[in-house]
């Protein structure tokens, strides 16, 4: 290695090891320290979310590879979150005791999911649906942690317009996560559509192999049962609840006006900056949730409600019925995953309940608008 590359290793090393020192969580942080620990937490979940990103498209064309680029980009983000666990762990800098044992759970879930689905997959052969346990671990792990980091940061970020940027992104990471196994349907709708054209996105080993495990003939049949794996009331009713969920939260949490439709907004707008990527590089692209832009701004207009269990109601019943409109007219002016109407119903009823436990969550524990104190303290030595 080179005298110019060594010489920042040296400072970034020097600048640091003062630092490496055993704490309880919540300890007082240096802000210094505290941005570049919250720096690499925002690092290490864009390269998760390249990754992943890629990765669905990836397996809508070839067959699964342990070490195709997708998965390498993934393992990248991973090892920055596991070695940022290490240091909120050992140190207790940048975290209090409740950000702390999220982050640590949910790293740990995904540590464990990630053989689980290797031994799924060498047992199963290939698992395309992304609505599967071992694919669920996966989220449920990230999404527990993200939840930590977004806690870690609420609390000690200093109050102002950076605290409310990094809060938002740190939102869309979360809506990501969350959103990621509709993606199936997404990339699926498009699949059919390349098949009927007569031109197919997968690769005729991936087609094979998916026809010899389900035990039939490569026709179109089974292009629809590889491509929409899961029921048709699976995707508004998830992406109305859990999707709008995260929504909610940010709206509560970040405590600014449009907070939400801008989260939205600017996960459509990745999800449509990608899709020529991915088609120049000649791989699949998918429908674009536009719907969900709509379903955003129903949930800002909720909050001009200012009686919690009244905005919780009403809310729920202006997303519902502001997200299947707005599905049904991506659906017929452009192109979405099947839609089933009756599942609206379903769909407000678990909205309202999960809105009202979000309600009383937020107040109970204090996470609502601006924290009451921040734990950093640009004086603090180590």
């Amino acid at each position: 290695m080179t005298g110019w590359a060594v010489r920042p290793l040296k400072s970034a090393a020097a600048w640091a090891l003062p630092y490496w020192t055993r704490g309880e969580p919540g300890r007082e942080t240096p802000s210094d320290l505290f941005r570049v620990l919250y720096l690499g937490w925002v690092i290490a979940m864009t390269l998760k979310v390249l990754g992943s990103s890629w990765d669905v498209s990836w397996h809508f064309k070839w067959l699964r590879d342990d070490l195709a680029p997708p998965h390498l980009i993934n393992s990248v983000g991973t090892a920055i979150v596991v070695a940022l666990t290490i240091v909120h762990g050992y140190t207790g800098y940048g975290v209090d005791r409740t950000a702390l044992r999220l982050i640590q759970t949910g790293t740990g879930v995904f540590l464990v999911a990630v053989p689980l689905d290797l031994i799924n997959h060498r047992v199963n052969g290939l698992d395309i649906t992304s609505w599967s346990p071992s694919h669920m671990l996966l989220y449920i792990g990230t999404a527990f942690m993200i939840a930590g980091v977004i806690r870690g940061w609420f609390t000690g970020a200093p109050e102002g317009s950076r605290r409310s940027l990094v809060l938002g992104a740190l939102f869309l990471f979360c809506l990501e996560n969350t959103w990621f196994p509709s993606q199936h349907q997404e990339y699926g709708v498009f699949g059919i559509h390349a098949w009927d054209r007569g031109e197919p996105e997968a690769e005729p080993i991936l087609l094979q192999f998916a026809a010899d495990q389900m035990g039939r003939a490569v026709d179109r049949d089974m292009v629809v049962a590889f491509s929409l794996p899961v029921p048709d009331f699976l995707y508004p009713v998830y992406a109305t609840v859990a999707g709008v969920a995260v929504l909610v939260l940010a709206r509560m949490m970040i405590g600014r006006a449009w907070s939400a439709t801008l989260i939205a907004a600017a996960y459509v707008a990745y999800r449509m900056v990608i899709w020529p990527l991915l088609a120049v590089a000649d791989f699949p692209v998918s429908a674009v949730p536009f719907f969900l832009v709509g379903a955003a701004v129903c949930v800002d207009l909720a909050f001009q409600i200012k009686v919690p269990v009244v905005r919780a109601l009403a809310g729920a019943a202006l997303v519902t019925g502001g997200s299947y409109l707005a599905l049904y007219a991506q659906h017929t002016l452009l192109d979405s995953p099947p839609l089933m109407p009756a599942s609206a119903p379903v769909a407000f009823g678990l909205l309202a309940v999960v809105w009202l436990g979000g309600e009383w969550f937020v107040q109970r524990y204090n996470l609502k608008g601006q924290p009451t104190g921040a734990r950093v303290s640009a004086t603090a030595t180590p």
